[in-house]
């Protein structure tokens, strides 16, 4: 994952390097700018080094070179170049780097048609306001860049922000002769037609661009940084106006000499280079692009998720739960699988043994070969409390499926439920899970899990997750049909679907969620009942925490790969499951927590590249639609709000720890890793604190 998440973060870097000063193109305000003494103002726009310092020249009379800043620009320059072909005229083009890397093509154009080609520095960075090594690392890269998209090396320099002679201020007479010094002619214009001001009609940009008293001139005109359909209708007004008067139209090389070698053929290192840089450019440039996409998607999906969440939480709010006929309440065998539960198991039986269950009820503790005094606690309570339905059976360490199946075999109810051993039941829970069964058709019923140690920042986190999860996530399961899980803290089965499927698995270490899937595909519908109230004790440490959900991920990834024939299912119960369920746990469990690294280095590069308000905005408009959604499952629920004021601190712990589980899940199962069941230590939790909140 590190490998991964590093080279996209790379990759963004990359592209929001080249692309932090692309697009705005304008020239510098000449007013009020007081000139260095050791240029001649009036001796023209062509700058080169002689004796350590910069000597101007201007063009020739009635000679002039039309030039281009900030291309190329897909839809632009391709306009331009047709119609200077058509007029059979000449240009010289300074490209921006990060823009000659993105579109090689153009440039190639460029230099086919017979126009010169120059640097504009990688980013249209201000050259004045740069340290000497971001100086040298915007000229080296530019250098790549050209010799890459084109294959030449070129001497020709525009600096950005730069326009006429008399607009040069001592700071940029000081970069330029550094930029001189590496060998770089510097261009500026006679004459500045202004185009990039948006105000700009197309009569006033050639007014502006025309030479004065038949003088030779460097004309600044753009190609790229915005709307640049003025500046065409301009250039093809402006070739007709300069040739009446007798003007011809040359490249910037001619105006240095016939001798010039300011464009040459570019050495195999640098093309090499270019062209690594040109092959990064374009890969950094379509994974930011699917990227985009990719956040714009998944925004959507997230948002419609919530809407259907709540719309069908909604519905399943008002449906009528089934109820026994007086006189026919079924028998419910309870089965506890145990193991090292010394801490919570008391709890636990007191709670299932004094439930207020109209029928006949038999409670089965299965110790699962504990190596602490979890058999001796249960067998003490047995005698002291005289809970003569309540029966203590060992075996062997052979895990969590193993022991349940014990517990089957030693029970005989038409209703089997299953509770964990560190799970406090409400008074009326197993009376709420038997309920449903009235109805024939359903074959298993999910309780409602809560924390019942919620104290601590860990614990409400969970807390929040768990009332979201059963509040609104299987109220929405529950209408549609599709309920994936019925959790192993709380759940009930009929026995007639338990041993139709083979009784519970053993080679997944998600044996609720295998159990509930293979019972969908059996036909038998599963149900939710939110008034069957249990409580567990949640993880209170950061490596339980990971533990479990290693567990619990990595387990349901079996699952969904071990019924994902469920898709071709002859039963149209095992279709609907898996075009629903398996379907919304792939992209809403696996899918979109897998790449959910990739969203926070798309939040960093937000802020680092575009205005942070905007993704403070995007930020917090999110995290209120979260606790809003939040809101609505704890009011569904009966639960107080305020744990919900930690919903935004979870994004910078809790979403990055579970995402985390995602992938180390994923890349277990892709290396065929077995992994192991782990238990997290147990604290104990309130039975008498729990009962009261159910």
């Amino acid at each position: 994952m590190g490998l991964v998440v590093g080279g996209f973060v790379v990759t963004l870097l990359f592209q929001g390097y080249v692309h932090n000063e692309i697009g705005h193109a304008s020239t510098a305000d000449s007013r009020g700018v007081r000139p260095p003494a050791k240029l001649d103002l009036d001796a023209g726009p062509l700058l080169r080094l002689t004796h350590d310092r910069l000597v101007a020249t201007n063009p020739p009379r009635r000679t002039v070179a039309l030039t281009y800043d900030d291309g190329p620009d897909t839809r632009w320059t391709p306009r331009l170049l047709r119609l200077l072909r058509r007029e059979h005229v000449p240009a010289t083009f300074f490209v921006v780097g990060s823009r000659a890397i993105a579109h090689p093509e153009i440039v190639r154009a460029e230099l086919r048609a017979g126009n010169d080609v120059g640097s504009h520095t990688f980013t249209h960075v201000n050259l004045a306001r740069l340290s000497e090594f971001e100086m040298d690392a915007q000229l080296a890269m530019t250098k790549a860049a050209i010799a890459g998209a084109a294959g030449i090396e070129t001497s020709l320099l525009r600096p950005p922000y730069s326009s006429t002679p008399d607009a040069i201020t001592d700071r940029d007479y000081r970069a330029w002769l550094t930029i001189a010094h590496h060998g770089y002619t510097v261009i500026v214009a006679n004459t500045d037609g202004e185009d990039w001001r948006r105000d700009r009609s197309v009569d006033r940009i050639v007014r502006d661009a025309m030479p004065h008293d038949d003088r030779g001139a460097v004309v600044l005109l753009h190609d790229g940084g915005g709307n640049r359909s003025r500046t065409i209708a301009a250039t093809a007004r402006l070739i007709p106006r300069l040739r009446a008067r007798g003007y011809h139209f040359v490249t910037v090389h001619q105006l240095l000499g016939p001798r010039s070698d300011v464009i040459r053929r570019a050495s195999r290192s640098d093309e090499l280079r270019g062209t690594l840089l040109v092959a990064m450019g374009r890969v950094s440039a379509t994974v930011t692009r699917a990227f985009a996409a990719l956040v714009v998607a998944v925004t959507a999906l997230s948002l419609a998720r919530m809407l259907l969440l709540v719309l069908l939480a909604r519905r399943r709010r008002g449906t009528p739960r089934a109820a026994f006929a007086r006189g026919r309440v079924p028998a419910v065998s309870v089965v506890v699988p145990a193991f090292n539960e010394e801490v919570g198991i008391g709890a636990t039986i007191t709670s299932l043994a004094t439930s207020a269950y109209p029928g006949a009820l038999e409670i089965v503790v299965v110790d699962d070969g504990s190596t602490d005094a979890t058999a001796a606690v249960v067998d003490r309570l047995i005698r002291d409390r005289a809970f003569a339905n309540v029966r203590l059976v060992r075996q062997e360490n052979a895990g969590k499926a193993a022991a349940l199946n014990t517990g089957l075999q030693c029970t005989s109810a038409p209703v089997v439920v299953m509770v964990d051993g560190d799970t406090i039941l409400a008074v009326d829970a197993i009376a709420q899970l038997a309920a449903p069964f009235a109805d024939d058709a359903v074959g298993a019923v999910s309780g409602n899990t809560k924390i019942g140690n919620r104290r601590g920042l860990l614990g409400r986190w969970q807390h929040v997750e768990y009332v979201i999860g059963f509040s609104l996530e299987r109220r929405a399961y529950a209408t549609l049909d599709c309920m994936p899980t019925v959790p192993g803290a709380i759940g009930a089965f009929r026995r007639a679907a338990l041993e139709q499927v083979g009784r519970l698995s053993e080679t997944t270490l998600a044996e609720d969620t295998d159990l509930t899937m293979a019972v969908h595909r059996g036909g038998w519908r599963v149900a939710y009942q939110p008034d069957a109230i249990a409580f567990t004790e949640a993880p209170s440490t950061l490596r339980g925490l990971w533990r479990q959900r290693l567990r619990w991920s990595y387990g349901t990834m079996q699952a969904m790969w071990k019924h994902r024939s469920g898709f071709r299912d002859q039963r149209p119960e095992g279709r609907r499951f898996a075009r629903l369920g398996l379907s919304y746990m792939i992209v809403f469990q696996v899918a979109l927590p897998a790449i959910a690294p990739l969203l926070d280095a798309a939040t960093l590069y937000g802020l680092l590249f575009f205005d942070p308000r905007l993704m403070l905005a995007y930020w917090l408009g999110f995290n209120f639609l979260q606790m809003a959604l939040g809101w609505y499952a704890f009011r569904l629920d009966g639960e107080p709000a305020g744990p919900l004021l930690l919903v935004p601190l979870q994004q910078f712990v809790w979403r990055q720890l579970m995402y985390l589980v995602i992938w180390e899940s994923l890349l277990n199962a892709a290396a065929g890793t077995r992994l192991r069941w782990h238990t997290a230590p147990r604290v104990g939790q309130s039975p008498s604190v729990a009962i009261e909140r159910a």
